[in-house]
């Protein structure tokens, strides 16, 4: 039955590789269960109710990214958007929570339109080669140095970053780190759910012995301090979006900041996600895309609905496309791991962050890889390349590396006269991404 629904023999896997890679995503990606809520509780959405409407929203459209559109891509509240949301729609523009989740869902019918047209269709493959290689590689630093950042290994420091203290979580990461890269390189299966279920074992006696370690301590006392197992999903914001109050004309720029923060989020991830684990179809471009945008446009609709910020496809969707995972049975088993957490959410906690940061590492190593198809020798490609490379980890932002190295890919091939290498869209791209920009840097 599975094999006829999502065609696992056609893509060279099984029943049980899908499953192992649906495990690996789902706890690569489950801290959004308890991030997402703690951002939006800032713009005055209570946890609980943000965390049900993470859960559901996370289940419910990865299971239809999965299902529809046959992709092993886990949807659900994007960090980055999430930010945008609270600190500066709600708190800096002073937007009640209520008219700005309208706006949420106003966007994502515009997302949806778009997509159902294709038009986003035509911008991913107005996309330069250079560049989606580039974003590739970008999201795989991005992921490795949030997988440092979140063991307290890389931490802010003069001048700008450093190596932080040597103290009970950085023993707990590199121990975790060089077992799951034993496991790797022995080729052994579910390496990484592996690795991330042993350095939680780790974790729990240095909790508990220097639990007062450090104060990047990401969860390791949950596993000693945790109280109960079952909590009541909380549905009081479902709903509370006021639809008709953001439609005034006052509300119309904020429409549409959301949608071009997050269309661009999205469709870089979904780019470097697709080209990182080789989910191409044979014209080169990602599988599917039409369908996975349609999601990735209700995962936007549907957290307005929810009472939650935007719905996108996560990078940390990578960790089970390595774990061996090509067809949306990979998202639906992904999907089906968060609706528990509806009633079992302090069960969140027990997996730390520093448990996970070690797959986050070896992802970066992984999606490395298209690195040797960039033309290093040629300029025009390169620095496009670079700039896009370099500046996903160092902004902390997809979308920023992507959108320098669109317009830098632009800016070259204008100067050299080398107008036809240049696709048409990519000229109307250019000119969102300088919006964009003017809306991140409050220009406008």
């Amino acid at each position: 039955m599975f094999d006829k629904t999502f065609d696992l023999q056609a893509n060279h896997t099984n029943f049980k590789t899908e499953v192992l890679a649906g495990i690996t995503t789902f706890i690569a990606g489950m801290y959004i269960i308890v991030v997402n809520p703690s951002i939006l509780k800032d713009a005055g959405i209570p946890y609980a109710a943000g965390l049900t409407a993470t859960v559901l929203l996370s289940a419910f459209c990865t299971i239809a990214m999965g299902w529809y559109a046959r992709n092993p891509i886990l949807v659900a509240p994007g960090m980055g958007i999430n930010a945008y949301f609270t600190y500066s729609v709600v708190i800096a523009q002073g937007v009640k929570p209520e008219i700005a989740l309208g706006a949420i869902f106003w966007s994502g019918v515009f997302f949806v339109v778009i997509s159902a047209l294709n038009i986003r269709t035509a911008i991913i493959k107005a996309i330069p080669a250079t560049v989606r290689l580039a974003g590739a590689v970008g999201i795989g630093l991005f992921i490795a140095v949030i997988g440092l950042h979140n063991s307290g290994f890389i931490v802010a420091k003069a001048p700008l970053l450093g190596v932080g203290t040597i103290n009970a979580i950085t023993l707990v990461f590199l121990a975790g780190l060089f077992i799951t890269i034993i496991l790797v390189v022995k080729k052994l299966k579910g390496a990484m759910v592996l690795g991330m279920i042993i350095t939680t074992l780790i974790a729990w006696p240095i909790g508990r012995w220097f639990g007062n370690a450090s104060a990047v301590n990401h969860g390791v006392k949950t596993l000693i301090n945790y109280s109960g197992v079952y909590a009541a999903p909380d549905f009081s914001w479902f709903l509370k979006a006021d639809l008709l109050g953001s439609l005034r004309y006052s509300y119309i720029p904020i429409i549409f900041a959301l949608l071009f923060v997050d269309m661009f989020d999205s469709i870089t991830t979904f780019v470097g996600v697709a080209e990182a684990g080789n989910l191409k179809d044979e014209n080169g471009d990602p599988k599917y895309i039409k369908q996975s945008m349609i999601v990735d446009g209700f995962a936007t609709l549907l957290g307005g609905v929810f009472g939650t910020s935007s719905g996108t496809a996560y990078i940390e969707s990578a960790a089970g496309i390595h774990e061996g995972g090509r067809t949306g049975l990979t998202a639906v088993i992904t999907g089906l791991l968060f609706l528990p957490f509806l009633f079992l959410s302090p069960l969140a906690q027990l997996i730390p962050s520093v448990a996970t940061a070690p797959v986050l590492v070896l992802v970066g190593v992984f999606m490395a890889v298209p690195l040797k198809q960039i033309e290093w020798l040629n300029v025009e490609e390169a620095i496009p390349a670079f700039f896009t490379i370099l500046l996903i980890p160092l902004t902390y932002s997809l979308t920023q590396g992507i959108v320098y190295g669109l317009l830098s890919y632009t800016l070259i091939k204008a100067i050299l006269g080398k107008w036809k290498e240049i696709h048409p869209t990519l000229w109307a791209i250019d000119v969102f991404s300088l919006l964009m920009l003017a809306i991140e840097y409050h220009l406008i």
